[in-house]
């Protein structure tokens, strides 16, 4: 039976083609979509709405889900078991932690759960949403985390300052702030990318120890540099040079789109754990594989997001 894919930031410049994508080509699956406003005067949901109309029979909901708060993401994944578990929906067969948050023109902002907000949505707030949620898959499962080739040093031609996972792993929810607040607002995304890209590795290793779990895989993406993202509009007097600084990896959104969709319910990804530059398998960077930095930022991650063995089906460490 097919699934439901749980997508957030469904209404961005990659959410709606994915949307688009999944209901076209994947049409038995349930489109449960997240947006932070779901009102009718929000322009970009009202656009997914516009999208979703024009297929008569989807299997479609629209719901709101702030990442910045924590109580709202405990809230609403409490609310999916329960509608899951009553057959409101079919049983999760994929997540996608598509939405994210920057801000390039002020210092870091902090949520009212006391943590950059670049980070926390980013990051903290999907992993509480995916360790709260695993007992709602069917017999497999995907998980599919939004990286960026920013997680990689010197990678990105925005890069003044290196992302990095802190001795210190509290100085990623409170970020160095100075006058730079360009170049440090990028620093906090990428390095927000970096924790990304470092978490599904233990996951990984969590979910492949754990026997009632272990057929949920979890990969990243790296999308590509996404030209008509909402998030570059600034940048589109630049085309000329971004091509030059980026080549192949400079695209639009709507094969981003087609190749998270691909790997979120094509069979050939099944049992892959891995991490993919546009659809093909790559190599994450150096700093994602540090062991020891994927379990320290693993156990704090847990503290963050307030996953304890009562709000998670996987086996956690003593």
């Amino acid at each position: 039976m097919a699934g439901t894919i749980l997508l957030t930031g469904a209404n961005s410049s990659l959410g709606i083609p994915a949307v688009e994508h999944l209901l076209t080509t994947y049409p038995d699956h349930t489109a449960l979509l997240t947006v932070r406003d779901d009102s009718e005067s929000d322009i970009n949901t009202q656009r997914l709405r516009e999208t979703i109309s024009r297929f008569r029979n989807a299997k479609v909901k629209i719901k709101a889900l702030d990442l910045a708060s924590l109580t709202a993401v405990h809230t609403f994944a409490d609310q999916i078991r329960f509608d899951i578990s009553n057959t409101e929906y079919p049983p999760l067969s994929a997540i996608i932690a598509n939405a994210y948050y920057w801000n390039l023109v002020k210092g870091p902002e902090i949520t009212p759960d006391g943590f950059d907000k670049t980070i926390q949505v980013a990051h903290i707030a999907h992993s509480a949403l995916i360790l709260r949620l695993l007992g709602s898959f069917g017999e497999k499962g995907r998980i599919v985390l939004l990286s960026s080739e920013a997680h990689w040093s010197g990678k990105n031609f925005m890069q003044k300052y290196a992302p990095i996972i802190p001795e210190d792993l509290d100085e990623l929810i409170r970020p160095f702030c100075d006058a730079d607040k360009s170049g440090r607002g990028f620093q906090r995304y990428s390095t927000a990318k970096l924790a990304v890209t470092t978490w599904l590795y233990p996951l990984n290793r969590y979910l492949q120890a754990d026997a009632s779990l272990s057929k949920i895989c979890a990969v990243a993406i790296d999308p590509g540099n996404l030209i008509d993202s909402r998030a570059l509009f600034v940048l589109k007097p630049l085309l000329p040079l971004l091509k030059l600084a980026m080549g192949p990896k400079l695209r639009r959104s709507a094969p981003a789109g087609v190749d998270v969709i691909e790997l979120s319910v094509n069979a050939k990804y099944v049992d892959k754990r891995a991490y993919y530059t546009m659809s093909q398998e790559s190599e994450s960077s150096p700093d994602s594989k540090d062991e020891e930095k994927q379990e320290k930022l693993w156990n704090k991650t847990l503290e963050w997001a307030k996953i304890t063995s009562e709000k998670t089906t996987l086996k956690l460490a003593s």
